[in-house]
């Protein structure tokens, strides 16, 4: 199966919500690898990479997010895979 990217940038209530933890054990749990991480101006970053089904399964529950969070807005990029073999969250 080929492997896909997509950079996914979130706007709301995503930060301070637990939103990156939760987005990292979704990811894992899917098979998913990559990072994700608070942006200075209030938003998260993710870079998913894996399966076509299990990545779009991780951005699809990064419209919803956490039950603390609310996003209001969604970027989704694509971008070639890295290799990343494990998801890590970043600072």
């Amino acid at each position: 199966m080929a492997t896909i990217g997509r950079r996914v940038l979130v706007t709301g209530l995503v930060q301070g919500v637990w939103f990156r933890q939760t987005t990292a054990d979704v990811a894992r749990e899917a098979g998913v690898a990559g990072w994700v991480r608070n942006l200075p101006d209030g938003r998260v970053e993710a870079l998913l990479e894996g399966e076509p089904m299990a990545v779009e399964a991780v951005v699809a529950w990064c419209h919803r997010g956490p039950p603390a969070a609310r996003v209001d807005s969604i970027d989704i990029t694509d971008v070639p895979p890295t290799g990343a073999a494990d998801f890590a969250v970043r600072p």
